[in-house]
């Protein structure tokens, strides 16, 4: 929400000019967090440049006026606006300062990045050479950023996961088959966690389990067998982050069909859980820090990210956000463990 404390400083705010762009992987309400970083900003009378295609933007000077007309009808809308991109160049010194020189150019006072953590680590290396604020708002998928709770288009995804796995059980359950669905979570398991949760796989695999792929997959083919004999059914729903380590979801569909002894299909999701409309809970997470990130402009900070934490704005530095490790949510992980062991002990019985 605006902090109203800073009202007196509106005066020097006219004619001040802030910048933002949208990086890395695009996560369904970014265009929420940008309507509210323009009007946050019109209510300090400050203009607002949008760099188009994430960093490359700044590096070719791309870039439009983000008016409230042209940002208004947008927070329904997947993807962004300004459209987004990786952008290998950035780790070139020479390019970096390309950048700077184009924000130095345009009068640029400051600068908001939505995105993830390779995101703030682009943003981190231009803070050295450019003397302006810089801030972070947390724009991905994955939810992997340390100082939020939630990023922006987290819910979303899985709301996505969720509605794709209750579809594909209705055939699993019809040709009585094993499916594997490959989720997005390389580094971290906050998607996996929740929608096996929400649609009550059989099981989940995430890089956080810490077991040897040998202890992996003699878990899964014991809560397997331990089901078949509880339910009388042969078909499951297991949920595998992508490029997990024991194997990518072929791999491990090999494995499970050749030592279990019924059929193990692999689905992977990809970029369906990027895109589609932005649920309620990302779009108003999105006009939240998007209102917090300017306040938190205008109030003096530099180099910090903004977040949620148990319901209260929080402060990160933009190091913070991606060298400290982000943790599961212990409740929720010893719950499924517990759900999952219920089926071996009730097979005991």
């Amino acid at each position: 929400m605006f902090n109203y404390a800073f009202l007196g400083t509106l005066r020097r705010c006219i004619d001040k000019k802030i910048a933002v762009l949208t990086s890395g992987g695009d996560a369904p309400g970014m265009n929420a967090c940008l309507r509210s970083i323009v009007l946050a900003a019109n209510h300090y009378s400050i203009s607002v440049l949008g760099f188009e295609h994430g960093y490359n933007g700044l590096i070719n000077n791309e870039f439009i006026e983000l008016s409230y007309a042209a940002i208004n009808q947008g927070i329904h809308l997947g993807g962004t606006l300004l459209k987004s991109a990786r952008c290998e160049k950035f780790h070139l010194p020479s390019y970096v300062e390309l950048a700077a020189n184009h924000l130095n150019a345009l009068d640029i006072d400051a600068l908001i990045v939505i995105g993830g953590d390779g995101s703030f680590r682009g943003l981190q290396v231009l803070s050295q050479i450019w003397n302006k604020p810089v801030i972070g708002v947390p724009g991905t998928i994955d939810n992997d950023l340390f100082g939020t709770d939630y990023t922006i288009g987290f819910h979303t995804a899985v709301e996505t996961v969720v509605g794709a796995i209750d579809k594909i059980r209705d055939t699993a359950d019809a040709l009585e088959r094993i499916f594997l669905v490959d989720v997005m979570g390389q580094h971290s398991g906050f998607i996996a966690l929740q929608a096996s949760i929400a649609c009550g796989a059989e099981f989940a695999m995430y890089p956080e389990s810490k077991l040897s792929e040998h202890q992996e997959i003699e878990e899964i083919i014991a809560h397997i067998e331990a089901a078949r004999k509880l339910h009388e059914k042969n078909s499951f729903i297991m949920v595998l982050t992508e490029n997990h380590p024991i194997g990518n979801a072929q791999q491990v569909a090999d494995m499970l069909t050749k030592q279990i002894g019924i059929e193990c299909r692999p689905c992977i999701l990809g970029h369906i859980q990027r895109g589609g409309t932005p649920c309620a809970q990302d779009r108003v997470l999105a006009t939240k820090l998007g209102a917090c990130a300017v306040d938190s402009l205008v109030s003096g900070k530099n180099k910090m990210m903004v977040g949620e934490v148990k319901n209260e704005i929080v402060l990160t530095s933009l190091t913070d956000t991606y060298e400290k490790k982000k943790q599961l949510d212990i409740a929720l992980f010893a719950i499924q463990h517990q759900l999952f062991d219920l089926v071996n002990e009730l097979n005991s019985d």
